[in-house]
């Protein structure tokens, strides 16, 4: 029978089983920079194992080399992006004056007024078109202030971030053998081996999936920059980067990607001819941003993907659907990494369940 002390035990325990969460909770998000260096760093970790496999077995370098080397690899990307893109985007700052708030609500009224009386000598009432899209007469753009306050801030802080991810991932490529050897002796004797083969499968498999992602979005920012050059789209490099890093968003990205596109086309075509000069190259660039879309969402992506980690195209579609409907955007960056988790491990945990034999036939 339960008498009160039982019942005031359980609720004592309940309260502080809460309370620890809360405070767990709390802790997680005072560090959570450190969680994401730690997720950054182990993302380049699983595309530095393949680059570190190379320099070992092909050309011989001894362990701690062919670590140093993978991270100036790593290096030497990430500052060609700086030399590169930065003074670019400064540039392409300066151009579409985004942070001169005024001077950019007045070049949104003005192609307001071009579009509109473009609409006017095709006999479209213009007011009713703008009032049924939710188009206001004005135009408010002093939160771009706050944003690239916030922006600079990012950059500022760049520099500890880059070398707090540089330090973590130097020991996680150095250390990877000693980190497996206590992550085996924390384990349960009778659960070791299954769990060490999910391991080592899902290093193999999320190693491809990331150097597949690099490899599709240099792949759309070819095809990005090939579009915006040939209509003679000021700053394309700039351009075609930006949407091309959007693609890390499956399916809503790439549409975001072509507003964009279409927006800074015409912002930098501004000053001219609204129906002869800045409509007709603003459909070009947006339909050659559309056949990019076709191309890598019936191409390279599926092929790219399946690939890597062995799931039919259709299957990573609808897990990417089903997630991102969970989740929102985050859950469709994260879907395919976290569904080729669970299929590694339902199939060494529950090698007989037909579903999990039929989705992981592959693998």
């Amino acid at each position: 029978m339960v008498n009160s002390k039982t019942i005031a035990l359980g609720i004592v325990k309940g309260v502080g089983i809460i309370v620890l969460a809360a405070l767990a909770l709390y802790f997680l998000y005072l560090i959570q920079s450190v969680i994401i260096y730690l997720v950054v760093s182990l993302i380049l970790t699983l595309i530095g194992n393949p680059i570190l496999d190379f320099l070992k077995d092909r050309l011989k370098f001894n362990h701690v080399a062919a670590t140093i080397t993978t991270l100036l690899f790593f290096l030497s990307i990430i500052a060609g992006l700086i030399m590169l893109f930065v003074p670019l985007i400064l540039d392409q700052g300066r151009n579409l004056s985004l942070l001169n708030t005024a001077e950019i609500e007045k070049d949104i009224i003005v192609l307001k007024n071009q579009f509109g009386a473009f609409l006017e000598s095709h006999n479209i009432d213009s007011t009713s078109f703008f009032s049924e899209a939710n188009i206001p007469s004005e135009f408010n753009f002093s939160f771009l202030t706050n944003f690239f306050n916030s922006i600079l801030g990012m950059i500022s802080n760049f520099g500890i971030g880059l070398a707090s991810v540089m330090f973590i991932t130097f020991f996680f490529l150095k250390e990877r053998r000693l980190f497996a050897i206590n992550a085996k002796n924390l384990m349960p004797n009778n659960q070791e081996e299954r769990i060490l083969n999910s391991l080592n499968k899902i290093n193999h498999l999320l190693s491809r999936y990331f150097i597949g992602l690099l490899l599709q979005l240099l792949i759309v920012f070819i095809l990005y920059l090939c579009v915006l050059l040939i209509f003679g789209v000021e700053n394309a490099l700039v351009i075609a980067f930006l949407c091309a890093v959007l693609n890390i968003i499956p399916y809503i990205g790439p549409l975001i990607a072509s507003v964009i596109a279409a927006i800074l086309t015409m912002l930098c075509h501004l000053g001219g001819d609204f129906q002869t000069e800045i409509l007709p190259v603003t459909i070009y660039v947006m339909i050659g941003f559309w056949v990019v879309q076709i191309i890598d969402n019936n191409i390279s992506s599926p092929l790219i993907f399946s690939k890597s980690v062995n799931s039919h195209p259709l299957e990573i579609f609808l897990v990417i659907l089903i997630i991102g409907f969970l989740f929102g955007i985050t859950g469709m960056i994260i879907a395919i990494p976290f569904y080729t988790i669970l299929k590694v491990f339902g199939k060494e945990f529950f090698p007989e369940n037909k579903l999990i034999q039929l989705l992981t036939k592959n693998i």
